[in-house]
């Protein structure tokens, strides 16, 4: 059973593919403005336990409790609908629509919309109004009309974020939100970070260990599928175990 105080409560998670086990008894408590890092080396079955987390992949055993209600069984879109989003690690963005028609179709999908067949109403426009305003929140409002496959990499991962929240999860997944951005444009994602709103729990898959430290009130060391330490930021980087198993003498 989760605790009262959790916002989502992860239990005896587990999933293999045959013989191998990507995800071991996983258990994992988030509560209300949570900022929660998940680490491990690669192949440590992290992108798989947000898969998990979301729906994309059935669990062999466990339970998910989102908000006091389970979600174990429940398909994707029934998850978003109940408060739990996510970002990608590698995005998955209209490329040939525009920064705000991306992010209205999130908000139109969110409020059951049929937008497809209301693009010229003023329920779209009302759509379009909401995403102007997200955008700008997170500082690329004047990128509102260009087109995401004209945008630098940077600014179609903050576009993934404004899509995220819009959703008005009580829980976001951010996987590796600064992956493959240009060091000059990643200031722009860890500003964005630093303002999410308070009280979304978030839990953040990233392999930038100074993003991690800086960002994360708990850290979780995944290794195997298994969850090998959970702690502060402080105590996770003195830990002899972690630095043996994955950080190594690069760890602070």
């Amino acid at each position: 059973m989760s605790t009262v105080s959790s916002i989502l409560s992860v239990r005896q998670l587990s999933k293999s593919f045959g013989s191998l086990q990507v995800a071991r008894s996983i258990d994992l408590e988030l509560r209300p403005g949570t900022r929660l890092g998940l680490i491990g080396p690669n192949g440590a079955g992290k992108t798989t336990f947000v898969n998990l987390l979301t729906g994309m992949l059935r669990a062999d055993r466990g339970e998910i409790v989102l908000g006091g209600k389970s979600i174990t069984r429940l398909k994707p879109e029934k998850r978003v609908h109940l408060g739990l989003a996510r970002t990608h690690q590698i995005n998955t963005l209209l490329a040939e629509s525009t920064t705000r028609e991306n992010v209205a179709i999130a908000v139109a999908e969110r409020d059951r919309v049929a937008w497809r067949m209301m693009r010229y109403t003023p329920i779209w426009r009302r759509c379009c109004d909401e995403a102007a305003v997200q955008l700008a929140a997170l500082g690329i409002g004047e990128l509102g009309n260009s087109k995401v496959a004209e945008l630098p990499y940077g600014q179609q991962r903050l576009l993934e974020i404004a899509i995220a929240l819009v959703l008005k999860p009580r829980v976001l997944l951010l996987d590796e939100p600064a992956a493959g951005v240009p060091a000059a444009e990643a200031h722009a994602i860890h500003d964005v970070l630093e303002r999410l709103p308070r009280e979304i729990a978030i839990l953040m898959i990233e392999h930038d260990m100074d993003l991690v430290f800086r960002f994360a009130q708990e850290i979780a060391v995944l290794v195997q599928g298994r969850v090998l330490r959970t702690g502060t930021p402080q105590e996770i980087a003195v830990d002899p175990t972690v630095r043996a198993v994955y950080l190594g003498r690069g760890m602070r």
